[in-house]
């Protein structure tokens, strides 16, 4: 059993607004089974008084930090995260709620490795929990154009969870959702960049530590279900490609960019004709703002690519190795594969990411559509 012997952990919750959501997370945190952690919530400039509902409800138990301010998602973390002295954090999103087991397992692979720097558990939809969370699924991957995917969701279909992808495996990126964090790993990298505000904040923090010589885990033993939005509004569909984009622009090498970004602006390109027969034009320009906005701030995003190369270790030949390729828009739109364990040109032979005692039952396993472009 756990014990105060145990690394010290704290999970970060940053929350704006609501109590029934966040109720039910701070409750199952504080039911895991794993006694050496904090739990600090970041009233993010709540005005409800949900936080103070909350202080009275685990009276004694949360650590409250509180901004002057709305800081938006990512400076708030990096606020929760900048204030703790713990091994690890866990940036939980306050609309979760936690298997008993999660953390104990978390912490039990990262100490396995003192090269992992981040892990994501299994992610289920809180709603419908027989299917894979949008957001993260079993852990992030991404192609060489850096459009992401996930070991259970591609696009716009999320699979059904037979087990299929219960196996411990190194990924590319794990989802801000549920994100347990090496602490010093995270220091000699750099935060959340806040230039992101809010989606794919995790992608480029989890591409950072890579160029560092860091690993990042699946391990799908470990379950957090998640309410989440599976329909993005107008605004999130920009920020997911602009961030996309910024991802690219900031952490791959020159020669790379060269390389593989053109290949994204025809992607970009076609993605608006595409989406623009299917009567979704406002996201396909959404691409083009993204493109727009890039150039009218690129004093911030070199900067911001600066800082990103200083750190680097490790050579982009081996970044890309961990990488998707062909890209997984044209593997998924034109070649019809829909799942996971469809796809090619994976970093990995396709049999390290599947379970293959349940993954043949998994091929005819159910597909929930979820309104995403990425």
């Amino acid at each position: 059993m756990p014990s105060n012997r145990d690394p010290a952990v704290s999970i970060i919750i940053v929350h704006v607004r609501g109590f029934d959501s966040l109720y039910n997370a701070l409750k199952s945190v504080f039911e895991s089974e794993y006694d050496n952690l904090e739990v600090v919530l970041v009233d993010n400039g709540s005005t409800d008084g949900s936080t103070q509902r909350a202080e009275r409800a685990f009276e004694g138990k949360l650590r409250v930090l509180r901004t002057l301010e709305n800081l938006g998602f990512v400076r708030a973390c990096n606020y929760g995260l900048r204030r703790i002295t713990s091994i690890y954090a866990v940036l939980l999103n306050d609309d979760t709620v936690v298997d008993p087991k999660w953390l104990a397992r978390l912490v039990e692979e990262a100490e396995t490795d003192s090269s992992i720097a981040a892990c994501q558990p299994k992610l289920r939809m809180l709603s419908n929990p027989s299917f894979f969370e949008y957001n993260g699924a079993c852990g992030g991957m991404i192609d060489l154009c850096g459009v992401p995917f996930t070991r259970g969701r591609l696009f716009d279909r999320t699979e059904e969870d037979l087990g299929q992808y219960d196996k411990t495996v190194d990924v590319f990126w794990a989802s801000g959702a549920a994100m347990f964090l090496r602490l010093r790993a995270v220091e000699e990298v750099g935060y959340l960049d806040d230039l992101f505000h809010f989606q794919m904040e995790e992608i480029d923090l989890s591409w950072r530590l890579r160029m560092r010589g860091y690993r990042v885990v699946s391990v799908p033993s470990s379950i957090v279900y998640h309410l989440g939005g599976a329909t993005p509004v107008p605004r999130t569909s920009f920020l997911k490609h602009r961030n996309s984009l910024l991802t690219l622009v900031k952490n791959y090498s020159m020669s790379s960019l060269a390389r593989f970004f053109p290949i994204r602006m025809l992607l970009d390109f076609t993605s608006l004709i595409y989406l623009a027969a299917k009567g979704k034009r406002r996201f396909g320009m959404d691409a083009l703002r993204s493109y727009v906005w890039i150039v009218l701030n690129l004093r911030l995003v070199i900067g911001s690519r600066r800082a990103a190369q200083l750190i680097r270790l490790v050579s982009d030949t081996t970044i890309t190795s961990n990488m998707a390729k062909p890209t997984i828009a044209l593997q998924y739109y034109l070649m019809k594969r829909h799942i996971f364990s469809q796809l090619s040109g994976l970093p990995l032979h396709r049999d390290s990411y599947l379970n293959k005692e349940t993954n043949d039952a998994a091929k005819t396993g159910r597909l929930l559509e979820v309104g995403s472009v990425f």
